[in-house]
């Protein structure tokens, strides 16, 4: 019977979950595309993490980048040609000419980085009247906070190459993990595990994945004490029952593939403070955006192959 539900659950699944390379780009491609962001930032006014932060995003909620061109960014035609209606944020439309070929074109790459600019400078140019901006065009929070935190990442790097990453727990420490995603659970009501178990010592250093922003840490009446690290493939990673945190890591801190965030422990299942309902484990799991709608998807493909790229190293 578990197996059978788990098989549903995948199969119901299946084409929700991301592969987490489905537009990844030659280094060819990604020095095009800082050329892009910072050519328009010189002009605009805008930080070119900004311009590389929004593209990242719109790489994760559409299925394919627009053919012939690098950048996945897709005006809304409203955004691009205006309405004459009242209320607007879009009275005449915002679509320009960016490479100088008095030709405004919807396909071209410097066309719409350059329309972008023009929208986002007419709010101003401080990281309030950006995030106003990327509201009044998305109208969602979820959306904005999420491009302010990748736009985070890539001020620290200075790169939009970000492929590295980590296994949750040292791979010399003492651990073992199955693929529990899906089995069912019991406290707090039926429901099914949305995520994988790694059993190992109390106390193992808990690592960061990937690179991200530190979006939830405290309590959760299932979690325990949890971490919750938001990375820049829309993707939220949830770090769970730990013993204890890394104190020197905040909220909005942002993070990177081995930085430790906390510790192996057995905390949740009841009020702030309830440890030891269960052995001692790190609960692992990856929640995908896909700019409407958030789920669970299974990490254990993840991990193994984070494992191997570790161990490989």
């Amino acid at each position: 019977m578990k197996t059978a539900l788990r098989i549903t659950f995948s199969l119901l699944l299946i084409c929700s979950i991301p592969s987490l390379t489905a537009f990844a780009a030659t280094e060819e491609e990604d020095i095009e595309r800082m050329s892009l962001y910072k050519k328009t930032a010189t002009v605009s006014g805008i930080p070119w993490t900004y311009y590389a932060a929004i593209d990242q995003y719109e790489r994760q909620i559409h299925d394919e980048i627009p053919e012939g061109r690098v950048t996945a960014f897709r005006p809304d035609p409203l955004f691009w040609n205006g309405i004459d209606t009242e209320p607007s944020f879009f009275p005449k439309g915002w679509g320009d000419n960016g490479d100088g070929n008095n030709k405004v074109d919807m396909t071209n790459d410097e066309d719409i980085l350059w329309s972008l600019g023009k929208y986002l400078q007419s709010y101003g140019t401080t990281e309030q009247d950006i995030r106003i901006a990327l509201w009044n065009y998305y109208k969602r929070d979820l959306t904005v906070q999420t491009i302010m935190n990748t736009a985070k990442v890539f001020e620290k790097f200075q790169t939009v190459s970000l492929t590295d990453r980590d296994f949750p727990v040292p791979i010399t420490s003492n651990y073992t993990y199955h693929n529990t995603w899906g089995d069912a659970r019991g406290f707090g009501g039926r429901r099914i595990h949305e995520g994988t178990d790694i059993f190992a010592d109390y106390g193992v250093p808990v690592h960061s994945t990937t690179y991200g922003v530190i979006e939830m840490k405290g309590w959760n009446e299932f979690g325990g004490w949890r971490v919750g690290i938001r990375d820049i493939y829309n993707i939220y990673h949830y770090y769970a029952h730990l013993s204890g945190f890394e104190e020197s890591k905040k909220v909005g801190d942002v993070v990177q593939p081995g930085d430790v965030i906390g510790s192996v422990g057995s905390t949740g299942y009841g009020p702030p403070g309830t440890s030891g309902k269960f052995p001692p484990h790190l609960h692992y799991g990856m929640y995908q955006d896909n700019g409407k709608n958030e789920w669970s998807f299974d990490p254990y493909p993840y991990l193994k192959r984070w494992e191997r790229m570790v161990r490989n190293k």
